[in-house]
């Protein structure tokens, strides 16, 4: 996900309350203590999360801020150095490489990023952010099927009467993933 995609969305029943980054999703969380349940989902595993909404505002962003990069490495590219085992074919590989080693590694990673697995984590995603807001609507089995087969007309279809926001969401998802 890039840092401009949410990442988080915050539901009241049907209406969605927040969709942006986690200190979006907390925010309006704090705002709204009194609100009929409220769901928070994590947009890149399309789980529903929990949050102890007991510390103020400031205290939460702190405690869920990212943690500060340290150690070896390049830190205005937020690199953090870690150790690999490789076989020795593999290294030699990464040592004919002009770009040197890191870069090498970095785009292999990058590559595989685009592949399938990332296709069917994005679809995975999708399908648990589906079964937590709409798993009891009329349509889910079919939307959820649709997904899983990869049509969209048909998920596009099953998901036609459900409330707007929970339908924006899902569709929007189900778009990225099968893209």
């Amino acid at each position: 996900m890039s840092s401009t995609e949410p990442t988080h969305a915050v539901f009241s029943s049907d209406r969605c309350l927040a969709l942006g980054s986690l200190a979006d999703a907390l925010r309006a969380l704090k705002q709204e203590p009194d609100a009929a349940p409220l769901l928070t989902y994590d947009l890149s595993t399309g789980r529903e999360v929990d949050f102890d909404l007991r510390p103020s505002l400031d205290e939460l962003l702190k405690a869920h801020a990212p943690a500060p990069q340290r150690g070896p490495g390049r830190p205005k590219l937020g690199v953090t150095s870690r150790e690999i085992s490789l076989l020795p074919r593999h290294w030699a590989f990464l040592e004919g490489d002009p770009r040197g080693i890191s870069a090498a590694l970095r785009q292999l990673v990058e590559e595989a990023m685009k592949g399938p697995g990332q296709a069917r984590r994005l679809r995975d995603a999708t399908g648990n952010l589906l079964t937590g807001l709409a798993g009891n609507r009329p349509g889910y089995e079919e939307a959820s099927r649709a997904l899983y087969a990869g049509d969209l007309a048909g998920f596009d279809a099953a998901t036609a009467s459900w409330p707007v926001d929970v339908r924006d969401l899902v569709r929007q998802r189900a778009r990225a993933a099968l893209g």
